[in-house]
């Protein structure tokens, strides 16, 4: 019961994270891009061409996943995380520590995460994140 609870609030997160890259007008699938039944080798050939991002490897749609990891440059930074919410705070504090530039794909999603909810270098925030932090301040 406890297991069966744990993963209904891993999927809730997974959940929140695409459903905000949606409310901001961004593809959730430029975030996390999921692979099923591939070979490892092929995943890795289909990371190489991602720039930023959280990868999540499955055997089948509805399975568990076989592995989840953080993509940075096209490089497989982090691998073998519990869950696509903790590969994106790691994804999250990698960029901040590293002072990288957000990828425009991902611009707002990222930025939010920042500057509203971690609350970052909270100022400048752009027209969207002003929305979106007036709203859940109502």
């Amino acid at each position: 019961m406890a297991a069966m609870m744990i993963e209904d609030i891993d999927a809730g997160r997974e959940c929140l994270i695409k459903g905000l890259c949606i409310y901001l007008n961004e593809d959730p699938e430029d975030m996390v891009k999921e692979y099923m039944d591939m070979t490892e080798a092929n995943t890795l050939r289909e990371v190489e061409g991602t720039t930023v991002g959280i990868y999540v490897a499955r055997e089948t749609p509805s399975n568990d996943y076989s592995d989840v990891g953080v993509i940075l440059e096209g490089v497989v930074v982090l691998h073998d995380l519990e869950n696509v919410a903790l590969a994106a705070a790691m994804l999250f504090g990698l960029m901040y520590a590293l002072n990288m530039n957000y990828p425009s794909k991902l611009r707002y999603t990222l930025e939010v995460i920042q500057k509203v909810i971690m609350e970052l270098d909270a100022s400048d925030l752009s027209r969207k994140a002003q929305n979106l932090k007036r709203k859940m301040h109502e």
